[in-house]
């Protein structure tokens, strides 16, 4: 009774929320086997609460009472073709209220019934929500059932009696009808019963399946008992902590609030770790061979420690004994960290303008100055001899007042070197002239006098002259040209082709 309380009343929530909150007038004509003690203006109510008046009771041809029920309570304005209605005593007076359930309860889901149908133009109560007599009940009220113990209404049932069986002949059914409407109880009784009737043949396989399932039960009665008797135990022992049981139930209901935001995030973490436990699943044999080959690498490992150990024991005085170079290294490394700074700056910016390249270059082309190669071989640009007037000095020596780079007078004779520029020998004249376009001849005849010799350059006096011998031009090892230079106090022409020729 207490679920269909509850459904009644979910019901009843969903027919509020139909309805919409209309304000518009709601009639129900509702047709009733009697209507005893039933007058205009008596409440209307659902569950318990008002939700209309009575606004007038009337006979039917079919001598019935018609009730028409003004509903006011917007949320209640939607009466389905199930609904039912029945009059109740209201206090003990003998005044009546009608009782009225919108539409019986039902499974969550289940389609409503189809609204109350209207009575159509020409029919008396044209307009109103029709709910026929078989939907409502008028039961016996227990003061009329107590004044059949007293007089004269004791009599009066029963002179009713002896004359039921002659004013209700022929009508049995309607009799039956009347007495089913009147009890409500009898007409739940015979739903329920239709119900069973419907489901007989899942009641037949539910007896044997439940035949079944105790036959087990059966076998360890015994311990089934025992069960019983250690549930009493644990029911005894749970009821001396009704206290403890009873804040739990109080705090149950902020755990589920709490609860619940939990297993969602704990949802969400599952869908996430659902492709990681996915890779696991695939990657699972692998683990399993790591593990089986675990022993193994762990006896080696204990073998590798062992030795660990002994190594440590011998290499730790060693590595002790390196400190006082570590400090060592650590007072060079601060000293050293300027220089290093600044040749690693240095090489830097060596690296970024190409410095080693220009450095290289310098060389190549200084050494292309002075050492020259063309077809017939290496060439000697330049030559610097060595005496003691090339050092410097801060004073000139007198030795060297009128020393000149190839400009020293010949054998009891003085060169002629008006037309010399100023600072500059005999054979560099006539180098230059060459290089700038003249002949030997041009260059000798501009240039006149004898070269000096090497002994005269170096102060030593007149070298002897010795036999020319004919070499090969470039070298012992050149091609067949051979040319065999005169001796230098016979001209400059030799020294000068020797110069050119590099020989």
């Amino acid at each position: 009774m207490a679920l269909l309380g509850v459904g009644a009343l979910a019901a009843i929530v969903l027919l509020a929320t139909s309805a919409g909150g209309s304000s518009a007038s709601y009639t129900v004509r509702a047709i009733f086997d009697d209507a005893g003690n039933i007058i205009p203006g008596e409440n209307v109510k659902i569950d318990g609460v008002k939700v209309g008046t009575v606004g007038s009771v009337t006979p039917t041809p079919q001598a019935k009472a018609a009730v028409v029920l003004n509903i006011t309570n917007p949320g209640f304005k939607d009466f389905r073709a199930d609904a039912s209605c029945t009059i109740r005593p209201q206090a003990l007076i003998g005044e009546k209220f009608v009782d009225c359930l919108p539409t019986q309860p039902r499974v969550e889901g289940t389609p409503l019934p189809a609204a109350l149908k209207r009575i159509p133009d020409g029919r008396e109560g044209a307009g109103q929500r029709l709910l026929p007599v078989e939907n409502n009940h008028s039961p016996v009220d227990p003061d009329l059932l107590n004044d059949i113990n007293r007089l004269p209404e004791r009599q009066r049932l029963t002179i009713i009696l002896n004359e039921l069986g002659a004013g209700l002949a022929g009508r049995g059914s309607d009799l039956n009808v009347v007495i089913r409407r009147a009890n409500p109880a009898l007409q739940e009784l015979d739903r329920v019963l239709k119900i069973l009737a419907g489901e007989n043949r899942l009641l037949a396989k539910l007896a044997v399946d439940s035949d079944r399932a105790l036959a087990p039960f059966a076998a360890v009665r015994s311990r089934f008992a025992d069960y019983i008797v250690q549930s009493n135990t644990v029911a005894q022992a749970s009821a001396r902590q009704r206290g403890a049981l009873k804040r739990n139930l109080i705090d149950f209901p902020p755990f589920l609030r709490q609860l619940g935001p939990a297993m969602e995030r704990l949802g969400r973490f599952a869908d996430q770790t659902t492709p990681a436990f996915t890779d696991l699943k695939a990657a699972a044999p692998g683990i399993n061979q790591a593990f089986t080959h675990l022993p193994a690498f762990s006896e080696s490992s204990s073998r590798f420690y062992q030795s660990l150990g002994s190594t440590a024991k011998v290499s730790g005085p060693a590595l002790a004994a390196l400190q006082p170079l570590l400090a060592r290294l650590k007072a060079l490394g601060a000293s050293g960290k300027p220089f290093a700074g600044n040749l690693a700056e240095l090489l830097s910016s060596l690296r970024s303008t190409g410095g080693l390249e220009r450095l290289l270059d310098f060389i190549f082309l200084g050494t292309g100055i002075t050492n020259g190669y063309d077809a017939l071989g290496h060439f000697l640009r330049s030559e610097v001899i060595g005496t003691a007037c090339l050092s410097y000095a801060v004073t000139t020596a007198a030795a060297c007042q009128n020393a000149k780079l190839f400009n020293v007078p010949g054998a009891g004779e003085k060169a002629k070197t008006a037309s010399i520029p100023r600072n500059t020998g005999v054979v560099m004249a006539r180098t230059l002239a060459v290089l700038k376009g003249a002949t030997p001849a041009q260059a000798l005849a501009r240039y006149p006098g004898s070269a000096p010799s090497a002994a005269e350059i170096s102060g030593a006096g007149a070298a002897p002259s010795a036999t020319s011998v004919g070499r090969p031009v470039g070298g012992a090892s050149a091609g067949t040209t051979y040319y065999a230079p005169a001796t230098e106090s016979a001209g400059t022409s030799g020294m000068l082709l020797n110069y050119l020729l590099g020989n």
